[in-house]
């Protein structure tokens, strides 16, 4: 059985994920960088900020200290904002014990490089297996034990299976899929996707929109990724519109609340700077938009929102420029 475990991330997912492991009995180093925000959490057993109404089980330790966390454990989940995450394991990586599983719950897709989450960690770790974890995870709704089910992937036999046994419980289930590429994908262009669906919330543009946007949402995002070399089913699957649906509709969701905000007159850097937590997908746009470029994919729903995010382009005339674009038979992939 599993004795000690490493989370990475004092953010709302590093959090829970933290407890999930907890309620199996793991001993977790819950690491933090800020000292304040980690002495706060260990003294109030709650982390307040990003995830309050949630009391840690007595199995967590929050704690500043590399060689404390990296002491012993045999399993790490890493749970960094993408844009932050090569520092964090630039910094950390070296502590991290030979064979140690690494499991990233990171989503989105690094801006100067094009690199996914489980690529950064494994070019600053070596020769550690990694494995990702996506799929629909509202933190607050995992953190009130309801039912949520997920998916972990890896390239290393066993790692996967591994992840899977360390972190189901009750109420969290996790499926096991081989397609590294595909899952970690779908997990960084829905953000993107759940930015426009909270624009559309905040011109009131209707349901129909909504549904429309999702299902070519999920369109493109399986070109890019079929274009890239992911397994289409994955994007059927709870890695792809499993946390395409979650991310467009809830009302707990950064990206979605970050676009209806947007959709409602907000810059975007009031919303930067109002936001509690990191809205990976407004780096994300961009990197998707490279990626497609580099494999000759259209993106007009991504291309759509990068234009409102930087260029200036008001909402309600991208959309009008969405619906006039020219008539073609559906496409589904």
């Amino acid at each position: 059985m599993l004795s000690k475990a490493t989370v990475i991330g004092t953010g709302a997912m590093g959090t829970v994920m933290a407890q999930v492991l907890a309620t199996n009995g793991v001993r977790v180093a819950l690491l933090g960088r800020r000292p304040e925000l980690v002495d706060e959490i260990a003294a109030a057993r709650e982390n307040r900020l990003h995830l309050p109404g949630l009391k840690l089980s007595r199995h967590i330790t929050p704690t500043v200290d590399q060689r404390f966390a990296f002491s012993n454990t045999e399993l790490v989940v890493s749970a960094v904002p993408c844009q932050h995450l090569r520092a964090a394991w630039e910094r950390d990586g070296w502590l991290l014990p030979a064979g140690v599983p690494v499991c990233s719950a990171t989503k989105g897709i690094e801006h100067d490089t094009l690199c996914r989450p489980s690529e950064i960690i494994d070019q600053c770790v070596g020769d550690n297996p990694v494995a990702v974890l996506s799929g629909p995870s509202v933190a607050p709704e995992i953190a009130r034990c309801l039912p949520a089910t997920v998916v972990v992937a890896s390239a290393a036999p066993g790692v996967a299976e591994q992840m899977q046994a360390a972190l189901s419980t009750s109420w969290f289930r996790v499926y096991t899929n081989p397609d590294v590429l595909g899952v970690e994908l779908a997990g960084a262009t829905k953000n993107v996707i759940a930015l426009a669906a909270g624009i559309l919330d905040g011109l009131r543009a209707g349901d129909n929109a909504k549904a429309a946007l999702l299902t070519r949402g999920l369109a493109e995002i399986a070109r890019l990724g079929v274009a890239l070399g992911a397994h289409p089913q994955t994007f059927m699957g709870l890695a792809g519109v499993g946390d395409l649906v979650t991310t467009c509709v809830s009302p707990l969701g950064r990206n979605r609340s970050a676009g209806q905000a947007i959709g409602q007159g907000a810059p975007v850097e009031q919303v930067l700077r109002d936001s509690a937590g990191v809205i990976e997908g407004i780096p994300t746009a961009g990197a998707v938009l490279k990626l497609a470029a580099r494999v000759d994919v259209e993106m007009p729903i991504t291309s759509a929102v990068y234009e409102v995010l930087f260029e200036g382009k008001p909402p309600l005339a991208a959309i009008t420029e969405l619906m006039r674009r020219p008539l073609k038979p559906e496409d589904h992939g």
